[in-house]
């Protein structure tokens, strides 16, 4: 007897033990190597912001600067070597270019010399003595800080230290707050070389503080239409579905039309003249040949996919009554997407210091000018590799918290009596176990995209300098990339799930879940991926009212500002928002077929082993096993007539 027991023994051990999926109460940490080179990364994050901050100048960007190096709007520190630096320039807030008629760029710097005014001149000044009489009327100097108001019909010099004459009229716009000419002919002159000679991410960072109130409020939109797609999710009916899917249908269409009409205005706008106006007129055609095309893809998967319907409000009721199994989940995504506005505002503050990093340098007359710092840009890449890591890391973490307590809610006996706090309880046992696991996934997807916007930089170089050929390749490059992303989203989320029911690394996981959702597929494959169609649809529903919005604030203002970017940041931070908030939905849907799959691997539906699943959800399966068995047999019974009406002649 003892040596029968003996032989168990080493049979058990020396047999590879079946993986217990349960939910674990002893766990330990996963992928610590992972979570230790995410710190690394962040150190370095942490010593490019405190970088940016002591070497770069926000305000010079915000609020311009003079040829001294004086900062118009606050007080100054001296340069040395310039002795008209380091003034108070707290009551001068506006940026005056003394010959903003003939203004020309040499060297990366204006020809004309900058002051920084207290107020702009409205009406046009012929003689000194019109200069004079301003400045004394109203405290704004118009000649170099040197000399005093009361020389200025006197000094010899005058003509090479005042504005050329006539100083024509001019009105502070709000682009760095600089004083803009008004008559037709300085205006053009003006604008074509402070517009097109300033350098390209100025360019862009121009647009989006010019356009900052735009953008706030379209994001705050945003906002609003993803909280109320949240809450149509929630309390969905047969009826909203399809009200739902015809606002999809005219959104796209509206959406479309007014991208064409707009590129029609500007095309037959004959006074186009500005590069910003001609890159704005490339950005529309671009955006409606897009757009176009997403509309027509989707449109037929719409009409192709239309008969599932039922099933997906089906679904939809069931990923609701498994979230009123615990409430709270519906704001979790609101301290999301408080953490994601809050790492995205502390990242475009960086970037805005990264972009104005320079070193004084005083040149011939005491003037300042600013040379960029070796390495900047090497810098903004790291940045942007910081933002989608981290990013995805945000995002990631309300995956594993609602999967987890998906997981719980879903492997509780007593459905009547459902466990206290499962959020704080997912919360902490993904700080304290699996924040490791998490950091591997969100790499993976930055390794992705990483390479999407190499491609995306690439496409839009080679566009203008080589053939279509090279530009379709790259393209076609992207859109493989594209698919791959949304692929790896789908494992990882399968994998998160894995882990929390297991507790096992990333790596392992991720082959579990593929195991066994590769043996239950055929169940709820159709139906998972129409339910997470429409919950996509509903972002795209977001993004089309967003843009839509964004298209007709930024038409007003076309002229003095790049509006193609502020868009595309608008329509990638609508898609966000949408995502953090509906993602939800998708999480609960994956996280329930994926315990649906661990309940008909583990259990029968005996009485020594039932199902943990609700009587519900079991009826809900039965319809789509018995829908999806009638489907195979129509195609089983076509088949067949197909291969009799060929047979028929022999």
């Amino acid at each position: 007897m003892q040596c029968l027991r003996t032989e168990h023994l080493v049979s058990t051990e020396t047999t590879p033990r079946q993986r217990q999926w349960r939910p674990q109460i002893y766990r330990k940490c996963t992928d610590k190597a992972w979570l230790f080179l995410f710190f690394l990364f962040w150190a370095g994050l942490v010593f490019i912001m405190g970088y940016s901050v002591t070497a770069g100048a926000t305000g010079r960007l915000l609020f311009g600067y003079d040829s001294f190096g004086n900062v118009c709007g606050k007080k100054n520190s001296p340069v040395e070597g310039a002795p008209l630096s380091g003034q108070d320039m707290t009551l001068k807030k506006h940026v005056f270019f003394m010959n903003s008629c003939n203004l020309e760029v040499k060297d990366v710097r204006f020809s004309s010399t900058v002051l920084c005014v207290s107020s702009c001149p409205e009406e046009q000044l012929n003689t000194l003595e019109e200069v004079q009489l301003f400045a004394n009327t109203t405290g704004s100097f118009l000649c170099v800080y040197s000399l005093n108001s009361f020389n200025y019909t006197q000094n010899p010099n005058a003509d090479s230290l005042c504005p050329r004459l006539p100083v024509p009229p001019s009105k502070s716009f709000p682009l760095f707050n600089r004083c803009i000419p008004q008559t037709p002919e300085c205006y053009s002159l003006f604008a074509s070389v402070l517009i097109n000679d300033v350098d390209a991410l100025h360019r862009i960072l121009s647009g989006i503080m010019s356009g900052r109130d735009t953008i706030l409020g379209l994001c705050v939109l945003a906002f609003a239409l993803s909280l109320a797609m949240m809450f149509t999710f929630r309390f969905i009916t047969s009826l909203l579905v399809h009200i739902f899917i015809a606002l999809i249908v005219l959104g796209l269409l509206f959406v479309c039309g007014v991208l064409w009409w707009l590129y029609y205005d500007y095309t037959n706008d004959l006074s186009t003249e500005l590069d910003t106006e001609r890159e704005n007129m490339k950005c529309l055609l671009g955006f409606a040949v897009v757009s176009t095309v997403i509309t027509a893809v989707l449109l037929v998967l719409i009409f192709v996919l239309r008969k599932r319907i039922k099933l997906t409000v089906e679904l939809l009721r069931v990923t609701n009554k498994a979230i009123s199994n615990s409430p709270f989940l519906l704001f979790q995504p609101l301290w999301t997407f408080a953490i994601l506005i809050f790492f995205w505002v502390s990242w475009v503050a960086v970037l805005l210091s990264l972009g104005t990093a320079g070193a004084a340098q005083v040149i011939e007359g005491g003037q300042v000018e600013y040379k960029p710092l070796s390495g900047i840009r090497y810098m903004w890449w790291y940045h942007l590799i910081g933002l989608i890591w981290t990013s995805e890391f945000i995002l990631a973490c309300q995956q594993m918290t609602i999967a987890g307590a998906v997981v719980t809610c879903y492997f509780n006996r007593n459905k009547n009596d459902p466990p206290d706090r499962p959020i704080l309880s997912s919360l902490s046992i993904l700080f304290c176990y699996h924040q490791g696991t998490v950091v591997k996934g969100s790499f993976l997807i930055t390794v992705v995209r990483m390479p999407r916007a190499v491609l995306m930089y690439i496409y839009n170089t080679l566009k203008e300098k080589h053939g279509a050929w090279s530009s379709c390749v790259s393209r076609c490059c992207y859109c493989c990339f594209r698919c791959l992303d949304k692929c790896l989203g789908h494992f990882n989320q399968n994998a998160y799930t894995t882990t929390a029911i297991n507790g096992t690394d990333f790596c392992t996981s991720a082959k579990d879940a593929l195991k066994l959702l590769s043996k239950n597929s055929s169940h709820f494959t159709s139906v998972n991926c129409f339910g997470d169609f429409v919950i996509f649809l509903g972002k795209v529903l977001v993004v089309c009212f967003t843009v839509f919005g964004g298209l007709m604030a930024f038409n007003y203002h076309r002229v003095l500002q790049v509006w193609a970017i502020p868009l595309l940041l608008v329509a990638f931070f609508a898609y966000l928002v949408a995502h953090s908030f509906l993602s939800m939905f998708e999480t609960v849907l994956d996280a329930l077929f994926l315990c649906f799959a661990v309940d008909l691997e583990t259990n029968d539906g005996s009485s020594e082993k039932p199902y943990f699943m609700d009587q519900e959800f079991l009826s809900f399966i039965k319809r789509i096993n018995k829908s999806n068995n009638a489907r195979a047999q129509r195609d089983k019974n076509s088949l067949t007539n197909e291969e009799g009406t060929e047979l028929r002649p022999l």
